[in-house]
């Protein structure tokens, strides 16, 4: 019945910046926020659609784009650099071994590597630094090395090398200490690297700009968790993502999503996202009146893709066994 997708877009989650029905509060939630200088702080259930705002921002705008997932082990230096302490400590011994002269280990930069935030604040100063680990001269961002530790640098060919997007997504998994170490840098866009005691602020344009909101986007992503601190809270624009309920909104949702993976989007692609749209709606308002989750945008669009790839329909036989493994999950059932 349905032709099947290009296997080139299958993915789960797209964090490429291609697909957001951006809503109007968002939309200025974005626009406060760079005329603030503040930080975005996204609340919403999971699968709401909060880490995908970030990529999409940067591909609309022509933006630098660079990501941080936080986990428990996650310290607010990561954000803005980390040193290799053991490789300093291999080159040490091997000095000692080998004699003066094998390795400029006294030199803490060649152990320094920008993160996120030097990357969007200060793209020259970060290449330098990588310069100097990598030993040879390197002379632009895009040459910047893989990201570590949760961390991943995005290509930037074509973007501005004047504004950039950071996500740090989920802050609620690190520990109290990673948002309240955050509130200096973000708020002075600059820090000091410890190591070495470089001094990094955000650089100025390359053209001159009159352009009367900030260069930086800092998007922030909680599934609340954990409860962040009042002072991080106080220094952010905060806005919740609101899981859409009218069945036209999630419809409109699933188009977009339908014509970036397919060649043509068929009236029963519609009338199939259009169907779910109902069932979806119908296990939320079952959900809420027996305090349990209630199932996300990311799990419908799971459930359009697995019907839509299996010829399913929701009066097909094998709908309720689907809908149990897409929608209806375990840990929303009671005994």
């Amino acid at each position: 019945m349905f032709p099947q997708a290009p296997a080139s877009t299958d993915m789960p989650d797209r964090r490429d910046g291609l697909i957001y029905v951006m809503p109007s509060d968002l939309s200025l939630a974005v626009e406060v926020a760079l005329a603030t200088g503040r930080p975005l702080l996204l609340r919403g259930e999971p699968g709401s659609g909060k880490s995908s705002l970030a990529p999409w921002v940067a591909r609309e705008r022509g933006w630098r784009y660079y990501e941080h997932v936080v986990t428990s082990q996650t310290r607010a230096r990561d954000l803005l650099w980390s040193f290799d302490a053991v490789r300093r400590l291999a080159d040490a011994q091997a000095e000692r071994r080998t004699g003066p002269g094998r390795a400029s280990w006294h030199s803490e930069g060649r152990y320094v590597q920008p993160g996120p935030l030097w990357w969007a604040f200060a793209p020259r100063s970060a290449a330098r630094f990588v310069s100097r680990a990598a030993g040879r001269h390197r002379t632009g961002p895009e040459h910047r090395p893989s990201g570590r530790g949760g961390t991943e640098f995005r290509a930037e060919t074509g973007r501005s090398p004047d504004h950039a997007v950071v996500l740090i997504d989920e802050i609620d998994k690190a520990d109290p200490d990673v948002p309240n170490g955050l509130l200096v840098p973000l708020a002075s866009n600059g820090f000091v690297v410890a190591e070495t005691g470089t001094e990094v602020s955000v650089e100025p344009p390359g053209q001159p700009t009159d352009v009367p909101f900030s260069r930086h986007l800092i998007v922030i992503t909680t599934n609340e968790e954990r409860e962040l601190p009042q002072a991080f809270l106080r220094r952010c624009v905060i806005a919740r993502l609101q899981p859409p309920e009218d069945a036209k909104e999630l419809v409109r949702i699933a188009h977009q999503h339908l014509t970036a993976r397919l060649p043509a989007v068929s009236s029963a692609d519609l009338e199939l996202a259009a169907a779910l749209a109902e069932e979806l709606r119908e296990i939320r308002r079952a959900a809420g009146r027996d305090g349990v989750r209630r199932p996300s945008t990311a799990e419908y669009l799971d459930a359009l893709w697995a019907c839509r790839s299996l010829g399913i329909t929701v009066d097909d036989p094998r709908w309720q066994a689907l809908r149990g493994l897409t929608l209806v999950k375990p840990q929303q059932l009671r005994d």
